[in-house]
């Protein structure tokens, strides 16, 4: 299949800054601390964290905790000349020592919609500090239509930052995209551990794309890059992307990378090219990524596995839902099948389609966790600003006004912002609980799933006639003696007799000495109580309020050592296609 989006509108031409490429630049995500209720619409229910915050969120010391860093502004950093500094997850105290330490030119500020009101303050203080630089506003913000009258901006960037960029400084628009040296997980912990960002054994996070190809009405990222079917591809070829994973290997020891694209295979001539290459250079990657079913049926269970996908993000949205991309597609038997060789899969299921009902809406629970994921996303039918489903809403007069539910409570983890024509008065808050709770009663902790998946995996393909595969399979079972072993011992002992999944988690074990012998019983036996010990610990810090905030990141793209007073960044690297400019 070829690729079948189109490009993404053309974001209308800047005028040109007066300085040109001698701009001095500011790219900074909106500040923290973002897990705490305070007068900006934070929230302690909105934290930094996609994984605890929309999939394991009610799991306790289970769930998995983990950062991302801000890509865009990483991307647009590393495609202009301009000397570009990037403060990625400042404090606010942070933030005003930067604009009184260093002039700027233009200050940019990436967010999605939640923060408008973080973002308002960043350019007051920008006025107050800094009233000569421009600001420019980006992000999934930039879908908000009024946005001009809620912030003192001067460019608001609607779409793909880059080219805006370059064009705005003067910049050749159509040159090679280098892409940012990124190590997907910051700070990692489950189960009160800490998860070291070794090399090697960390993913890279590649970006082939930006767009939502499929381009379902709810959906921002559609709305952000000019509506259904439109996308930048800054790789579109299979070589080009290869050249570029190989960049990453080099710069990071990553075998494995996280792939943000929003349906990567959707363009299977580039992916089986990519295969190929992979297969040339004898590459045994793996590759997490997102994809819808439909697209995933055109593969073979040999393709994907050739292809060194072992772990996909697959919408699922809700029984009987009508979105294409799910047409047909018997969603269970494919996550059967993908777990059965070794593939986690992370569903995504809607609550509170306008088809749910108080007397359907526990049945269509019932259904998404019957797919029984290695992890799920569960998140509230949200018409954000921009799309096409607030447009239709909007029509129709069913959006709540801001008064009712403002902009930082609209992130699909709290309240409808529309009437619901079911569903009302707040009920959907304890619905989208209800969801989370039982999926962890039936199917228990997403970490021990993983290893139920990984171990399949294993015993199906650590044999496999393709050296490639065989090598992925290994590596990625590398800890199902070891660490895996002390996981699923402590987790059956936090659980306990009383719960049904302890004679399930025994089996497991059971299973992991049968395959590793000693090695397994004496880590369960002895790292089994280490891990135990630490999530006694971790529940200890959760009971009493314990919250995660992000690192801040100080980066530049010009020698750091010409930088005079305040803090010193640490030089951005990047991997580009060879023969780029």
């Amino acid at each position: 299949m070829l690729q079948t989006t189109v490009p993404a509108k053309a974001v209308p031409a800047p005028p040109l800054h007066p300085r040109g490429t001698r701009a001095r630049v500011l790219l900074c995500s909106v500040f923290g601390p973002y897990a705490r209720d305070d007068e900006f619409g934070g929230s302690v229910i909105n934290p930094m964290e996609l994984y605890h915050n929309q999939v394991t969120r009610v799991q306790g010391p289970f769930s998995l905790r983990m950062f991302h860093r801000s890509w865009g502004i990483m991307l647009i950093q590393c495609n202009i000349s301009a000397p570009c500094t990037v403060l990625d997850f400042p404090t606010l105290e942070r933030f005003v020592l930067e604009l009184k330490s260093r002039a700027y030119d233009v200050i940019g500020i990436s967010s999605i919609i939640v923060n408008v009101l973080k973002v308002k303050h960043m350019c007051e203080l920008i006025r107050r500090y800094q009233p000569h630089a421009k600001i420019v506003i980006g992000g999934h913000i930039a879908n908000l239509d009024d946005l001009h009258a809620r912030v003192d901006a001067d460019h608001i960037v609607r779409g793909e930052g880059v080219a805006w960029f370059r064009a705005y400084l003067g910049e050749d628009t159509g040159a090679p995209i280098r892409h940012p040296v990124v190590l997907s997980p910051v700070n990692m912990r489950s189960m009160g551990v800490a998860v070291p960002n070794r090399p090697g054994e960390t993913a890279a996070t590649v970006i082939p794309s930006v767009g939502c190809p499929i381009g379902c009405n709810f959906c921002s990222t559609s709305a952000m890059f000019g509506g259904k079917g439109r996308s930048s591809v800054f790789y579109a070829s299979g070589d080009e992307l290869f050249e570029i994973l190989c960049g990453l290997e080099r710069e990071t020891g990553a075998r494995s990378f996280f792939v943000m694209d929003e349906n990567f295979l959707l363009d299977r001539r580039r992916a089986l090219a990519l295969l190929s290459r992979m297969e040339a250079a004898r590459k045994p990657w793996a590759l997490y990524l997102f994809s819808s079913a439909n697209v995933l049926r055109r593969y073979s269970m040999d393709e994907l596995l050739r292809l060194g996908v072992s772990w996909v993000w697959l919408g699922l949205e809700g029984k009987d839902s009508r979105y294409g991309k799910l047409a047909g597609a018997d969603t269970r038997a494919m996550v059967h099948k993908f777990q059965e060789n070794g593939i986690r899969v992370l569903g995504s299921t809607i609550i509170g389609l306008e088809s749910h009902t108080r007397d359907n809406i526990h049945e269509a629970i019932d259904y998404a966790v019957a797919h029984a994921t290695d992890f799920h996303q569960f998140m509230l039918y949200t018409p954000l600003p921009g799309t096409q489903l607030h447009r239709e809403l909007a029509a129709q007069g069913r959006i709540l006004a801001e008064s009712e539910v403002g902009l930082p409570k609209i992130h699909g983890q709290e309240r409808f912002n529309y009437r619901h024509p079911h569903l009302r008065d707040g009920e959907e808050t304890a619905l989208l609980l209800a969801a989370f709770r039982r999926d962890f009663e039936v199917n228990g902790p997403s970490v021990v799933r993983i290893i139920e998946t990984t171990l399949k995996g294993w015993l199906r393909h650590k044999n496999h006639p393709d050296p490639r595969v065989r090598d992925r399979v290994r590596w990625e079972g590398r800890e199902l003696p070891t660490t895996f072993a002390a996981v699923v011992a402590a987790a059956r002992n936090w659980l306990g007799r009383a719960t049904p999944h302890y004679g399930r988690l025994g089996q497991l074990l059971g299973r992991l000495y049968a395959e590793f012998g000693l090695k397994a019983r004496l880590a369960a036996a002895l790292g089994g109580r280490y891990v135990l010990w630490r999530m006694r610990a971790e529940a200890r810090r959760l009971a009493h309020g314990m919250t995660l905030e992000p690192p801040t990141f100080y980066e530049a793209n010009f020698d750091p050592g010409t930088v005079q007073g305040g803090p010193v960044p640490a030089r951005c690297r990047f991997v580009e296609c060879a023969g780029a400019l």
